[in-house]
Parts: structure tokens; C-alpha cells; sequence
């Protein structure tokens, strides 16, 4: 006994279905991940590369000088998203003033200034909360004629503050909530 079974014929017009198909997925996942990419990021760190790329050697002599000093900052949030920041410096603290400019890192909020107040000897607090999310935050300290900068990266979400140098860029360094 056997059954008759009726089997199409592949033809070209087949393979041309596959063909486009294919390709026609590859192009709108293409499209897709192009879109989330220029939506989510513009793209420019620096204003312009050629002058940044001269001033590379004084900012890694400004770094040099910094850690020479023994300068290092703690910072973190207070239950009302403030920023807390502590400073120390192998070079005397008193007097010291804290400056700082919080960024949004895919520029979606505009940048935002921090003022500080002086809660102890080498400790500051921020006067306003930091609206929710994350933040890259630049810290300027100044002791007389001793100057030291820091970058924070500060997720107000789940209260995390990391250095994104120590930490490799990619979030919080181990430790950290």
C-alpha cells in the first residue's frame, strides 16, 4: 500500500521569498538599533577633539599634581537625595569651597548646578535635592591656592555615588549599593 504524496516544486520565486525575507529583517533590526542609538545618545563629549587632544598632556600634569596632593573625595546621598560630600587633602582643608555641575548622561535634563554649604571641617551638603535618576556630577574643590577635580557618577534611584575612573566607566565599583 502506498499513499500518493503531492510535493510542490521549489522555484526561483521561492528562494526569491527567502531572500527577501531574510534580508528584510536584517535591514529593520539595522534600522531599529540605529534609531535607539541616535535617540539615546548625541554623540559629542567634546566640543571640539583637536583642542582637547592638545590639552590631554596638562590634564594628565593637572591629575599628577592632584594625587600628589592627596586629594580624595567621598560623596553619597541623604535620605532627601541631597549630595554629601566629604573632602581630604594631604594639603590643608580649611576654608575649602565646593563647586559642582550635575549632567544628565544622555543630555535628556539640562545640566544643573550644585550649591554646597559647609556642614563640617572638609564635609558639604547639597542646599537641593538631585531630581531622580542618574547623574554625572562634576566637583570642583578649592583650598586657597589648591584646586583638585572630581567626576561622580550618582544614581539617585537606588542611592548609588561611584568614580567612574575607579570603576571603569561601566557603574558602580564593587562595594557600592
Amino acid at each position: 500500500m502506498s499513499a500518493h504524496v503531492a510535493h510542490g516544486r521549489f522555484t526561483g520565486w521561492h528562494m526569491t521569498g527567502i531572500l527577501v525575507a531574510f534580508f528584510g529583517v536584517v535591514i529593520a533590526v539595522n534600522l531599529l538599533m540605529a534609531t535607539f542609538a541616535v535617540s539615546t545618545f548625541g554623540g559629542k563629549v567634546v566640543e571640539n577633539s583637536y583642542v582637547a587632544s592638545q590639552n590631554f598632556n596638562a590634564w594628565l600634569a593637572q591629575a599628577r599634581a592632584q594625587d600628589a596632593q592627596g586629594w580624595t573625595l567621598d560623596a553619597g546621598l541623604d535620605p532627601e537625595r541631597r549630595l554629601m560630600v566629604q573632602v581630604r587633602a594631604a594639603v590643608p582643608v580649611e576654608g575649602a569651597r565646593v563647586q559642582a555641575v550635575a549632567a544628565h548622561p544622555l543630555g535628556q535634563e539640562p545640566d544643573r548646578a550644585i550649591v554646597f554649604h559647609r556642614t563640617a571641617e572638609g564635609a558639604f551638603l547639597a542646599e537641593e535635592p538631585l531630581p531622580e535618576g542618574r547623574w554625572i556630577v562634576r566637583l570642583s574643590v578649592q583650598a586657597g591656592a589648591n584646586e583638585a577635580r572630581f567626576v561622580r557618577d550618582v544614581n539617585t534611584r537606588t542611592g548609588a555615588t561611584w568614580d567612574p575612573a575607579a570603576a571603569g566607566g561601566d557603574g558602580p565599583a564593587p562595594g557600592t549599593p
